[in-house]
């Protein structure tokens, strides 16, 4: 975890996962957290963080994988979930949801689903296509804390790959493009 920047209640706090993702925001002097990969170290650094400080918001950019055809550039979330926990078992067997959906508000419609998995699979990138458009590793666990917190949430993603056998080689030559896409984006609706 690194924070980029001193967190006001009057601003907003940026969240990312990779430094690398981070490249073209910092030019908007808007603090940055870097949490790490994955939905464990981006739910600790932002309740870790958010037990200091008190932004006015947070605001998760990164990249995802599209899991349908046609579905391109930058999106603002709607929904996140995540694909790697069976909420409906859990909670047959115990009463109680610990992973449900988190609507997050006004956006694009897109539905995000969030696991600790690169998905690269084409059977995998299928069976989530059927519940979400989009998959990413830190999304969820960045809304459940900051849910919890009790400060509003949006999260931002901008597709990097199909989510299907060439994921990791078009994420990674893509990488810098979609880092400073979402650039444009906080240039554009938060400045």
């Amino acid at each position: 975890m690194i924070l980029h920047g001193d967190i006001h209640p009057d601003r907003p706090l940026l969240v990312v996962a990779l430094e690398d993702e981070a490249v073209h925001l910092h030019v908007h002097e808007l603090p940055i957290l870097i949490t790490g990969v994955g939905k464990v170290n981006a739910a600790i650094a932002v309740s870790t963080i958010l037990g200091k400080h008190r932004p006015s918001s947070i605001v998760n950019l990164g990249t995802a994988g599209a899991l349908r055809a046609g579905v391109t550039g930058t999106h603002v979330i709607s929904t996140v979930i995540q694909h790697d926990l069976n909420d409906s078992a859990i909670f047959d067997l115990v009463g109680m949801h610990f992973g449900e959906p988190i609507n997050v508000g006004p956006s694009d419609g897109s539905v995000l689903a969030t696991g600790d998995r690169f998905i690269s699979k084409p059977e995998v990138r299928e069976r989530l296509a059927a519940e979400a458009h989009l998959v990413d590793m830190e999304g969820y666990a960045v809304a459940r804390a900051a849910r919890a917190a009790g400060i509003p949430v949006t999260l931002v993603k901008q597709v990097s790959d199909e989510a299907g056998a060439q994921a990791a080689k078009s994420w990674t030559e893509t990488l810098d493009e979609c880092s400073a896409a979402l650039g444009a984006w906080v240039h554009a609706y938060l400045l």
